[in-house]
């Protein structure tokens, strides 16, 4: 049986700004982030099983990273907890959906807490094998299972 990859993507806006950085992004600003997520398995091989030929439904993979990733980032405004608590308590109240997280959110540390987000859900014939997203049109940070073991 072979080896097969499938790619599905994704997208959210998101706001965020990165704790004292040295540049203009240390200002709350905003991405039209795509998410592109890619599994790697054997199909099924059951012609009995209405999944049969499938290594994943595309179906079941979208709810997946809907519930794990979009419906949390999507319209959200994320900051490091090290940005001091008034501060903190400010943008909560004048945002509404704050997410705290405990890294600085850039692009990188972003697709790597998807990975961890997205990681336990995928079913046991098939694994993670990759994920990119891309914060512009032409920059983006990946994240490799291979490189992560």
């Amino acid at each position: 049986m072979s080896k097969i990859r499938v790619t599905k993507e994704f997208s959210f806006e998101t706001a965020h700004a990165l704790w004292n950085y040295d540049g203009p992004c240390r200002n709350v600003h905003g991405h039209s982030y795509r998410l592109f997520v890619t599994l790697r398995g054997e199909p099924l091989n059951d012609p009995e099983n209405p999944k049969n030929g499938m290594l994943i439904d595309f179906g079941d993979l979208k709810k997946i990273v809907n519930r794990e990733v979009v419906k949390i980032f999507d319209h959200a405004v994320v900051i490091s907890r090290r940005l001091e608590g008034e501060k903190l308590e400010a943008l909560k109240k004048m945002f509404g959906n704050v997410l705290v997280v405990d890294y600085q959110p850039t692009c990188e540390k972003l697709v790597e807490d998807i990975a961890f987000r997205i990681r336990p859900h995928i079913p046991a014939n098939t694994s993670l094998h990759s994920l990119r997203l891309y914060e512009t049109a032409t920059s983006y940070a990946e994240w490799f299972a291979d490189d992560n073991k």
